[in-house]
Order: structure tokens, then sequence, then C-alpha cells
């Protein structure tokens, strides 16, 4: 059986941008047997994360991501169903999902890396468990239960900035559900502001892009921040510590304006910063949901059970076709390396 796929045609550098070309399309043939613990799957949804930036280079710079090779194939969160198996626990039309799931039409796995997934959790929505109920939920979820100390009615403000993506969005809605009284997002369109406001129940939202983001941020957080679950890193990040309360609490979720840039993670903060900082005992403790998998189920359920009573409300983007999952990069979109959530259907290309 020939099957497409996409592998790393070469690498954007550490300080460069990632473009198109960098990744490449080619067909090659699976078995036609499968062995005993494998399956053979049909590709639904791939997802499009932030950290794989990283994984382009040939040292990720964390120990937990492994590089991706040249010209071999890329892999990454996925969701799809079971064409074939001989595995003891997974059978035909099993939907499963896995972290390490290859971006191509149709694979032969091992079914220890895949995951078993119940549809009804997502209402059907399969492309969710990649998301809003899948990694960047968990992550918003326990990264504010963990590293947010937010108490219910205790009037406390949370900034989110990166708001329009993934984490962001879901982060600022969670910090609402947990207790936070007021809400703002950070994010870089009118448009992102607007989404933010009327659908996803933030209080306010600053548009960084237009006007002095220190003054904005002063006008909508009169009482100070207490809580910033951080997406972005650099000058926007600067700006809301500065504005920070005593023993307030900054979860890092990610620092996205930094990854095309070879410096530690996370990186330092300027000098002045961390003096604010230090002298306003602020928590800025780096923060890895795998460290957490106890806690997946139970949090698994709880988006589940907020979805489902219209509580959190998920966005998405759907691009289909497996040969624009690249081209994401050349296009600047800001959900393939700056903090988005997109996901790429191959089986609709397919299926034309």
């Amino acid at each position: 059986m020939i099957v497409q796929r996409v592998v790393l045609n070469s690498r954007p550098g550490k300080n460069g941008n990632p473009v198109a070309e960098n990744f490449r399309m080619e067909e090659v043939s699976l078995p036609d047997d499968i062995n005993e613990g494998q399956v053979q799957v049909r590709t639904l949804y791939l997802s499009v994360d932030p950290y794989m930036r990283c994984r382009m280079n040939e040292d990720t710079g964390s120990d937990y991501l492994v590089p991706w090779q040249l010209s071999q194939v890329v892999d990454g969160g996925g969701i799809g169903i079971i064409e074939d198996s001989k595995h003891t626990s997974l059978t035909k039309g099993d939907v499963v999902t896995s972290f390490f799931w290859p971006w191509q039409t149709k694979a032969v796995l091992d079914g220890s890396i895949l995951e078993k997934v119940d549809p009804q959790l997502v209402g059907g929505h399969l492309s969710y468990f990649l998301g809003a109920i899948g990694m960047p939920g968990l992550t918003s979820l326990i990264g504010i239960q963990e590293k947010g100390h937010i108490t219910a009615g205790s009037n406390q403000t949370m900034v989110v900035s990166g708001a329009a993506g993934a984490c962001g969005s879901l982060g600022g809605q969670i910090g609402r559900l947990l207790g936070c009284s007021r809400v703002v997002g950070i994010c870089g369109t009118h448009e992102k502001c607007l989404l933010l406001t009327s659908e996803l129940g933030f209080d306010a939202a600053i548009n960084y892009k237009k006007g002095n983001v220190a003054e904005q941020l002063q006008e909508s957080c009169p009482a100070g921040v207490d809580v910033y679950f951080d997406n972005v890193g650099g000058d926007i990040s600067d700006t809301v510590i500065s504005q920070m309360n005593q023993n307030s609490h900054i979860i890092l979720c990610g620092q996205i304006s930094q990854y095309n840039k070879d410096v530690p993670y996370p990186p330092p903060l300027p000098s002045a910063v961390e003096a604010i900082q230090k002298e306003r005992n602020i928590t800025r403790e780096r923060f890895l949901v795998l460290n957490y998998k106890d806690k997946f189920e139970p949090g698994i359920l709880q988006l589940s059970q907020w979805f489902k009573e219209g509580k959190l409300k998920i966005k998405e983007t759907v691009i289909n076709g497996l040969e624009n999952m690249g081209g994401k990069a050349e296009l600047g979109c800001p959900s393939f390396f700056g903090g988005g959530d997109s996901r790429c259907s191959p089986a609709a290309c397919c299926q034309c």
C-alpha cells in the first residue's frame, strides 16, 4: 500500500524562521502484513504545536524533546482510527491517539504508544482530543491548578499573553472557572481581542500592536496582576511582570517570542525585571505537564464536563490536506510556531 508522508527536508537553524521548504512530501510503501502487537491506522487529524519549532533543531535544548531527523518522517500529536490490529487491547474501529503520531496518511504503529479514546467525551469532535480536551487543555488546567494559586472569592486578576492561542484561550476561561474575578488577555489583532471579550468571557483584551501596552494594562488591571499565564515571554512579559502584585504568580506555559532564538529555556529576565520579581516575591517556576501524568485522567474528565456544560468554549483552525502541514510555517501563521492551535486533516484530502 502506497501512502503519503511529510519528512524534515532541512533545518532553519537555531535563529532562523521556519519555511515550507524545511518539509518535503513523499510516498512510501506500508508492509502488507503487521506483526503481533502492531496496528494499522488511518490518520484523521494531526496537531501543529509551538514546541515543534524546537524539534526542528539538531539540539532541541530540552531533555524531554527528541529532534526530528533529516529525511525522516515528522511526528507529533495525532488521532486516527484502527483499520487492522494484532494488539490484544485494540480492535478495528477503535479511535486512538498518540503524542508520537507520524505525519502520514496511514501508518503501522506499535499498539503500546496508542491510547484509546471515547468520542463521547468530545461530542464526536475528534480533533478536540488534540486541543481543548487533550494536551493543550491539560497544560492550561494543570498549570493553573499547580502554579496559579487561585483562591475563589479573593478578587484575583489574571492576565494571559498569547490569549487567542490554544493554551491562552483555554487558560483564561479556566482561570475564570477556578475563581479569578477578572481576566485580561493580550493578543495581536482587533479581531482576536473581540473574540476574547465577546465569546470567551475575558473582561478586557489588549492588542499589543496598537498603543502603549503598559498604559492599557494598567487601565485594564487597576488593582494590579495576581496571576500571569505566560505564553510568550519577551517584552510583553517584562511589561506584565512590572505590574504584578506582591506574592503573585507566573504560570510559565511557553515563551514563543523566543523560540526562533538560541537562548536557554526559560529565558532569563532582564536585570531590572528580575529585581522586581525578587522584590515582590513573584513565583516563576518552570512547568512541564508531562510531570503530572497522574492528573491527566481527572483533568480530561473535568475539561469534557465543562465543554458539555457550555462553560468551556473551544476554537480551532482546521486545514485540510497533509501537504499543507509544513506550509503553515511559511505563511507565518501564529498557530504553527507561535502559540495557536491548528489541526490538519489528511483524510479529507485523500477522499477528494
